[in-house]
């Protein structure tokens, strides 16, 4: 095999992708990337199962460690990867990947140990029109309502209206808005169907376009664009723990 194939399992508490094939140079940034984009929609646990893959030098299973840093803040999800297979167990050891990376020898083994903090999550689909950011407002109102986290309340509106009014503006597809707060962090994240990246331009005028993405980044605590499975994009942010935050939220 010369090229690399990912296979999605969406399960309950868990995405699992099936890598086959052969892991060399060429394919690393593709296995790289389309691991990450599973990432954007995984329910909780990410797992890479590993075991029909092909490695041609042991130092390129630093991939799983690139994957691993590049999601630890967001989507906020734990990562595993599985393998039973000697040589890789011997490369993951050896480039001291496991210390980074949970290691186990099947899917199941993996599930069973993934982080368990409670998690909650809401989903609204808003129309692409104008009212769609007032709209992203009164959800965010709502639901922090619900969680009972007051605190978070302004900065998440913020980042709500600006990256939902982005989509709708740059886009021709309906943005669907994400909230999630999960040990005191509390994720904002709009996805559309356009591939496209979201840039931070620069704002030459007082009218220029641009101010929505420079709010987004001045707020968050970190922000992010990545490529979804379903082949369009997602833009999130994540605030910075609020003071009034409870374990167990």
């Amino acid at each position: 095999m010369t090229g690399v194939r990912l296979v999605p399992e969406f399960r309950a508490t868990s995405t699992v992708v099936t890598a086959t094939g052969a892991l060399t140079p060429a394919t690393y940034p593709l296995l790289r990337d389309g691991v990450l984009k599973f990432a954007t929609d995984a329910p909780g646990c990410l797992i890479a199962d590993i075991r029909g893959l092909d490695v041609e030098d042991a130092k390129l299973l630093s991939v799983f460690s690139a994957i691993a840093m590049r999601i630890s803040d967001w989507p906020g999800v734990s990562f595993a990867v599985v393998s039973d297979r000697a040589d890789h167990r011997a490369g993951l050891r050896e480039q001291t990947i496991d210390r980074f990376v949970a290691v186990h020898p099947g899917v199941a083994a993996a599930e069973e140990a993934r982080d368990r903090a409670p998690r909650r999550r809401a989903v609204r689909q808003l129309p692409p029109s104008p009212s769609a950011s007032a709209a992203a407002r009164r959800f965010v109102d709502e639901v922090c309502a619900e969680w009972a986290v007051p605190g978070y309340v302004e900065d998440a509106a913020l980042i709500a209206t600006e990256l939902v009014e982005n989509a709708v503006q740059h886009t021709n597809s309906a943005p669907r808005l994400r909230l999630e707060l999960r040990r005191g962090v509390f994720s904002v994240a709009v996805s559309d169907d356009d591939p496209r990246p979201a840039v931070v331009r620069e704002r030459l005028g007082a009218l220029d376009a641009g101010l929505g993405l420079r709010l987004v980044a001045r707020t968050a605590r970190i922000w992010g664009c990545s490529r979804s499975w379903g082949g369009g994009k997602v833009v999130w942010a994540v605030l910075a723990r609020h003071a009034g935050w409870r374990p167990g939220g």
